[in-house]
């Protein structure tokens, strides 16, 4: 009886080291964290988990916004950041080499809460007006000749924006400069702005409560979010002269232009037909010298995994599931170059494995 309890303690013992030292591949499995963007977060939680079942690694996501993400990769305290603002030349020379991943495409919707209105149409002049305080009620003529047959209610509009540096902030303003001098030569684009008027929310959770909860207000969100609480949005002109609601085929028509080598650029008012005009890349940013912060080549190794996962067509797949559009072939293709470029000590990590 001793020999057998001796035979099964030691089974267990041999099950626990082996569950302890989890392999994929020709390594262990490995704890990967990363930080940023709230924007694609509905998108990460599934890709990310998808990830972890099928490879091994486990992936942890602090969705703390686009510049809480840069900050945590600059301190080199993360192994990924998520953005929706590409790093500037300006930005890069700062910090050590990285490589910008684009890992879907979404939009960026005018969620609003009015009784009684279920369709609202907007221009980007109106919508600078409004986030720049200078159309204050919903029942400006500008509105109501935009709007034929909508009962727009005699009250004052509350703009909510974000009150974190955020990706979201700056693809909406990136949009606004485009399509308002006034914005342009006031305001500007940024992951910050100083906006003059409304209610300020943290993260696009923060921005989305305070909509579905104030009567009156319109702010700017990632699309997810606005389809998640059921809040209603806005169809937008494009550059065209189209209304344009957001769908998979009118943020895919925006990236219908060239796309450069380094995949940063943007994509707000294509002049395309079909185009949601505030349509955007989000990417995963990663160091191109991956040994940093005493991590180990097999982190290392997880990370690019990692990017490859999300670059594939079974993530990709994913992402009209929660209301993103997925990656231009040529997107795909000017990344899997650039995660080339990738080393640990120097070494290439695609062309060593």
């Amino acid at each position: 009886m001793k020999k057998i309890l001796s035979l099964i303690m030691t089974l267990m013992l041999v099950f626990l080291v082996a569950s302890c030292g989890a392999k994929t591949g020709n390594r262990k499995a490995q704890e990967l964290s990363g930080a940023g963007a709230t924007f694609p977060l509905p998108f990460y939680n599934v890709v990310f988990e998808q990830f972890s079942e099928s490879n091994g690694d486990i992936v942890a996501y602090g969705g703390i916004g686009s510049g809480g993400g840069i900050r945590n990769l600059t301190d080199k305290i993360v192994d990924f950041a998520g953005t929706d603002a590409f790093l500037t030349d300006t930005e890069m020379s700062a910090m050590e080499p990285v490589i910008h991943i684009p890992t879907c495409m979404g939009a960026v919707v005018l969620a609003y809460n009015l009784d009684g209105v279920s369709n609202l149409n907007l221009s980007g002049e109106l919508i600078a007006d409004i986030f720049a305080g200078e159309v204050k009620m919903w029942n400006d003529s500008r509105l109501v000749e935009m709007n034929p047959g909508v009962n727009l209610p005699s009250a004052a509009i509350i703009p909510v924006f974000r009150s974190d540096g955020s990706g979201t902030t700056f693809v909406f303003t990136d949009y606004l400069t485009k399509v308002s001098p006034m914005w342009a030569s006031k305001y500007g684009a940024g992951k910050s702005v100083n906006f003059p008027a409304g209610q300020a929310a943290k993260g696009n959770p923060g921005v989305a409560g305070i909509i579905s909860q104030t009567k009156n207000a319109i702010g700017y969100i990632g699309s997810e979010y606005a389809f998640a609480q059921k809040i209603p949005y806005a169809k937008v002109r494009n550059l065209r002269g189209e209304l344009v609601e957001p769908t998979a085929a009118s943020i895919s028509a925006s990236a219908s232009g060239a796309i450069p080598d380094d995949t940063r650029t943007s994509i707000t008012n294509a002049d395309a037909a079909g185009a949601y005009p505030i349509s955007c890349f989000t990417w995963l940013v990663i160091f191109k010298e991956q040994n940093y912060s005493d991590r180990s080549r097999e982190q290392a190794v997880a990370t690019v995994e990692l990017m490859k996962y999300i670059l594939s067509d079974d993530a990709q797949a994913i992402t009209s599931e929660v209301h993103y559009a997925p990656l231009p072939a040529k997107a795909k293709e000017l990344s899997m170059t650039n995660l080339e470029t990738v080393t640990y000590d120097g070494v290439p990590i695609l062309k060593e494995d």
